[in-house]
């Protein structure tokens, strides 16, 4: 079994740092710093060129995951702006905030589902917010969309192993349960050997020494980071290293 190594970029310089480090996919994004938001026009165009697969965050504000209809119409048109560029696919989410807790909201992603024609569509961490994600694997099998990106509910996926691993025993071969979420060169040698997943998502990066400053005058967040080619290839150099020990 070959592993996937997806990074994670939201600027020109960070494509060209994941191509370079040698990720198998590309997921592309705006705004990394809140969680990823989607990606400009420009941006989705230059990925288009690329040799490997890229999918979309289709996300248009930070926050949480219950859209309006104005946003879900927004969310609609980005999936066609991508799609006609010829990215692979998109990575989207919706959910629905009761009093019983948080869970997808159907309607919403059944419009996005069939928004995307088929393209390749990953599941995001709103699964995380969710106290039972099974149900939510099970829904997103049934519309099939192919991988779930989640930490296990918790803040990274090594802190989620537990329930990243029932999880994963909970989709079988039906849908991949791709950990992602602070995953780095110290942490990932433990999560596959915890897991042994077929894709990994990680941001590769490393702080940008530019942040404070940006960060003074509001044009970043403080500890922003960016994509490192370097790291990039360590991580792809600790998959192969697994593969080759199986």
């Amino acid at each position: 079994m070959t592993r996937i190594l997806e990074i994670c970029i939201d600027s020109p310089a960070g494509l060209a740092a994941a191509l370079d480090g040698g990720a198998d996919r590309i997921e592309l994004c705006a705004a990394l710093a809140l969680g990823g938001l989607t990606p400009s026009q420009g941006l989705i165009e230059l990925a288009a060129r690329t040799p490997v697969p890229v999918l979309a965050m289709i996300r248009p504000r930070a926050g949480g995951f219950d859209w309006s209809a104005e946003e879900v119409g927004a969310m609609e048109a980005e999936i066609a702006t991508v799609l006609r560029a010829g990215l692979a696919g998109v990575v989207i989410g919706a959910t629905r905030t009761t009093a019983q807790g948080v869970s997808l909201d159907l309607p919403v992603m059944q419009r996005l589902v069939t928004a995307a024609k088929g393209h390749d569509i990953t599941l995001h961490r709103c699964i995380d917010l969710m106290e039972d994600p099974f149900e939510a694997i099970d829904q997103a099998a049934a519309l099939g969309i192919s991988r779930i990106l989640s930490s296990g509910g918790a803040a990274s996926a090594s802190a989620g192993t537990d329930r990243l691993r029932q999880m994963m025993a909970h989709a079988g071969d039906r849908i991949r349960i791709m950990p992602g979420a602070g995953v780095s060169s110290a942490s990932l040698p433990d999560l596959l050997d915890a897991l042994d997943p077929r894709e990994v998502h990680a941001s590769g990066s490393q702080p940008d020494p530019a942040a404070p400053k940006l960060a003074r005058f509001g044009f970043q967040p403080e500890g922003a980071r960016r994509t490192d080619a370097a790291t990039v290839a360590d991580l792809r150099r600790l998959l192969e290293r697994q593969d080759a020990r199986r």
